[in-house]
């Protein structure tokens, strides 16, 4: 039997959010062992001066405890 457990994250990219995506699971694989899947739970974008600078997600990661 195998348990999970899910796991909150926030990354952020210069170029889009699919880029912040991939920088949080590539941290986040870094970190915890037997990562299994993610989903984004939200989007957030940061705006100066009426032109986007960054691009934020919010993840939900799961992984397998040993």
């Amino acid at each position: 039997m195998s348990v999970a457990r899910v796991t909150e994250i926030i990354a952020s990219s210069r170029k889009s959010f699919d880029d912040a995506t991939e920088n949080g699971i590539d941290r986040a694989c870094k970190t915890l062992k037997n990562v299994t899947g993610a989903w984004v739970q939200d989007q957030k974008v940061v705006v100066e001066d009426g032109k986007i600078t960054e691009y934020r997600v919010n993840l939900k990661v799961t992984f397998i405890l040993e």
